[in-house]
């Protein structure tokens, strides 16, 4: 299927010239009523002249009503070089003084000195009549009917004469606008021609705006100013996948590195006990190397760019947290942290995607415990109206310039003691779940110690 012509100068054109075009075409029949108004008015006026000239010729001569017309004036006033000319004079009584023709009855009620026009046909032949009544010289109180008629050829002819005066005029005047028309869209669209051109031979890597908006019109200036925004937004998110991808390198080579190492060592050890110390140390390598390629995948799962719409259900935060709290309790143990569930007897329940909803939890929890000391407390509770769900921790706390900076993608707090076991992703993984859902996370400080991270859903 041949695709739909979009092009904007089209557009513009026939949007001008089919208007422009139907202006002109309805002027054409203005024009033709005009002329056939005006063609009729002239030519009824010179019918009322006429028949008022016989008017003119009315005698009484000893009481009887006659039309004092010689021959040589009958025969000037019906010569007429392309139409035929008709006359009848009709005293009160009914009698015709003077006529050559049978005319039909004029119409009825007919006031004195008050013509009255009509459509007819006189032998075969459609005619214009103008009917007219005077008063009798002999009777002031009865009216004397003078009819003239003429036919129409010289109406029409008239007509035509003007049309074919009128038509190429309007036509020319067409053309003339179309070319106007033609000429001042392709000039005005020029400025388009230019952007086309920087977009044409746009280096992705060189990601700077396209146009100088100042000397673009307005109409433009909003397309401009959306590329523009559209590249700003490009660079920025080019900067934060690069600055991603460098510093998920930089992860991933730390641990890669400590494998190398500790296998080597272990391949080199025969001692066995030797042997065994460094095949653990190559897995807790291995175990850094997987929860930092696990957080990794979470987080670019977690970037609305990377997926399509989540498939979301009801989740009830009470029966996801507690499910995550018995899924980190041998990580509580093993650092003999006190792993408690706080939350009403109401339940909150949310629409969201359960597995990403987990991974939020799930790493709120993990970093509770990491940045916890040995025997200190993590709570994890859930609450309504709007629902929400914190994990809170007895931890040193972040100080509050560092709030904004522990939510940037592998961060981690120096004043922690613990900030070389994370990865620096949780609190970045949280977030990007959260926004993902509605909802807004928000650190808070714990008295006397500690941090309350909470996931607060419904107010983006």
């Amino acid at each position: 299927m041949k695709p739909r012509d979009s092009s904007l100068r089209r557009r513009l054109l026939l949007r001008l010239w089919v208007p422009l075009a139907s202006v002109l075409v309805v002027g054409a029949v203005l024009s033709f009523a005009v002329s056939f108004h005006i063609g009729n008015v002239v030519h009824d006026r010179w019918l009322l002249d006429s028949a008022m000239t016989l008017a003119t010729q009315l005698r009484s001569n000893t009481g009887r009503l006659s039309l004092d017309l010689s021959p040589s004036a009958v025969e000037m006033f019906e010569w007429d070089a392309m139409d035929r000319i008709y006359e009848e004079v009709v005293s009160p009584n009914g009698r015709v003084l003077f006529g050559n023709a049978s005319f039909p009855l004029p119409p009825d009620n007919l006031t004195p000195n008050e013509p009255r026009y009509y459509d007819a046909e006189i032998g075969g032949y459609p005619v214009r009549v103008a009917a007219v009544a005077v008063p009798s010289p002999t009777e002031n109180t009865k009216n004397v009917t003078i009819q003239v008629a003429e036919t129409k050829k010289k109406r029409e002819a008239l007509v035509w004469e003007i049309i074919l005066l009128l038509v190429p005029l309007q036509v020319i005047i067409l053309v003339a606008a179309g070319v106007f028309i033609w000429l001042a869209v392709t000039s005005s669209l020029k400025s388009l021609d230019g952007v086309t051109a920087r977009l044409h031979d746009y280096e992705p890597d060189r990601l700077v705006p396209v146009h100088d908006i100042d000397t673009t019109p307005s109409e433009v200036r909003p397309l401009i100013l959306a590329i523009n925004g559209l590249i700003a937004r490009l660079s920025d998110a080019r900067g934060a996948q690069q600055r991603f991808v460098a510093n998920a390198a930089h992860q991933l080579r730390t641990p890669l590195a400590a494998l190398q190492v500790q296998t080597e060592r272990a391949l080199r050890e025969t001692d066995p006990e030797r042997h065994a110390e460094a095949l653990s140390h190559v897995l807790k390598a291995v175990t850094r190397m997987r929860h930092v390629t696990r957080q990794l995948l979470t987080l670019t799962r977690s970037d609305p760019s990377a997926a399509g719409a989540l498939a979301m259900d009801d989740v009830n935060l009470g029966t996801l947290a507690r499910e995550e709290i018995e899924a980190w309790a041998d990580a509580a143990i093993e650092r003999r942290i006190d792993l408690g569930y706080d939350a009403p007897d109401a339940e909150a329940v949310v629409r969201g995607e359960p597995q990403l909803l987990r991974e939020l939890v799930g790493n709120l929890i993990d970093n509770a415990i990491r940045y916890s000391d040995k025997g200190g407390e993590v709570t994890v509770g859930v609450r309504g109206n709007p629902a929400r769900i914190f994990v809170q921790d007895s931890g040193p706390g972040i100080p509050a310039d560092e709030r904004e900076r522990v939510l940037d993608p592998f961060y981690r707090s120096p004043s922690s003691s613990n900030a070389g076991s994370g990865s620096g992703l949780g609190l970045t993984i949280a977030r990007e779940i959260a926004a993902r859902h509605a909802a807004r996370l928000e650190i808070a400080k714990c008295e006397p110690s500690g941090t309350r991270v909470e996931i607060i859903f419904g107010t983006t």
